[in-house]
């Protein structure tokens, strides 16, 4: 088996109008900035992950999203964000290359795709029906290596204002995960910025959004002037990995700094 190679893409916060504009950043055309270096510099790629909160509340984002995403050539794996609008999301996403949650498999891979919202709340939690969800998903997975996604931060960001509506109940989610040895990662997004970790064995990984993104270790709410950003993943047969974080050059698609996030 060949080495895997994905993507992460995270809260593009689309709107329906292509100009729609995030705390001071046109979303659209964020994104597609940060689609084109990725294209220039990390394809092929065998998916493409996005963490959640693809709109800003406005259904009518999910048709930019489409038209962003669906000609590139590899599935896309999607999972919602507080910021979603459930029912239209799988309407306007429920087709090819689209995969809407649920465990899919690449390789000896298997991606568990998990749904942490809480209708009308920022923050999120995992009822029981998901967690037994994830529970089967990794037995039945006993010789893959497994990468767990999904939208809130099951640990703490050193920031009392986002830890708020961080993943309130935390310890079920990783008591699930140590039930099982083939976990190797845990992948999300709303926290615009970067994060990595270790809970055991298991690494742990925060990206930032496409984007704005939110200052690091800050008590209040307050924005970073950090530019749009993405994951890469290189996941290897034997359960290792690579994984940087690109940030994205504003000035030129065609540049990008690389960064080593550093835990919280």
């Amino acid at each position: 088996m060949s080495v895997l190679r994905l993507v992460q893409f995270t809260d593009p916060h689309l709107y329906g109008d292509e100009t729609g504009a995030l705390r001071g950043v046109a979303t659209y055309p964020a994104l597609l900035r940060a689609i084109e270096q990725a294209r220039s510099r990390d394809w092929p790629v065998d998916a493409i992950l996005v963490t959640g909160d693809l709109v800003q509340d406005d259904p009518a984002g999910y048709a930019n999203f489409r038209r962003a995403l669906g000609g590139l050539g590899s599935p896309v794996y999607c999972l919602p964000g507080n910021h979603d609008v459930p029912d239209a999301m799988r309407r306007e996403l429920g087709a090819h290359p689209f995969v809407l949650g649920g465990a899919v498999d690449l390789g000896g891979w298997r991606i568990v795709l998990l749904d942490s919202t809480v209708p009308g709340s920022a923050g999120g939690r995992l009822s029981d029906r998901s967690l037994a969800q994830l529970d089967a998903a990794l037995a039945g997975a006993p010789g893959q290596h497994a990468l767990v996604c999904l939208h809130h931060h099951p640990v703490a960001m050193a920031s009392r204002w986002l830890d708020r509506v961080g993943l309130a109940n935390p310890e079920d989610f990783f008591r699930v995960l140590e039930a099982h040895r083939n976990v190797r990662a845990v992948l999300w997004g709303h926290v615009h910025q970067c994060f990595d970790g270790l809970h055991r064995h298991v690494r742990l990984l925060g990206t930032p959004s496409t984007c704005m993104q939110f200052l690091p270790h800050a008590d209040e709410f307050a924005l970073d002037p950090r530019p749009p950003a993405y994951r890469t993943l290189e996941l290897r047969p034997d359960g290792t990995f690579r994984t940087e974080v690109v940030w994205v050059d504003e000035s030129s698609a065609r540049h990008s700094s690389r960064s080593v996030c550093s835990a919280a």
